[in-house]
């Protein structure tokens, strides 16, 4: 994951979305290799590696994150169609487009 993709996820943050939450997100990048996002109520801290008990862990390409988080393409319909795979507490990957609005 380019720091550039990281940037723009920070820039995009909404901490308002975050108040209560207490979540790590994993991603594992088939391209960038593997970072993870720490939520804990309102802040947002971003680490590269892999965490050893996240909340959610997803799979994918920079490119179908860029294009959920873009809205080019439905997590759904990636997760239905492979390009995105999730383990863990899956409902919380839906809320990646509140937290890291448009």
């Amino acid at each position: 994951m380019s720091n550039t993709t990281l940037e723009k996820l920070q820039a995009r943050f909404n901490p308002d979305a975050a108040k209560g939450m207490h979540e790590v997100f994993q991603f594992h990048f088939s391209d960038a290799g593997s970072h993870y996002l720490v939520i804990d109520d309102g802040s947002l801290d971003v680490h590269e590696g892999e965490h050893d008990d996240p909340s959610v862990s997803l799979s994918m390409s920079t490119d179908t994150l860029k294009g959920i988080m873009s809205g080019d393409i439905n997590g759904m319909t990636a997760f239905m169609t492979g390009k995105l795979k999730a383990t863990g507490n899956v409902m919380l990957a839906t809320k990646l487009t509140s937290l890291f609005p448009n």
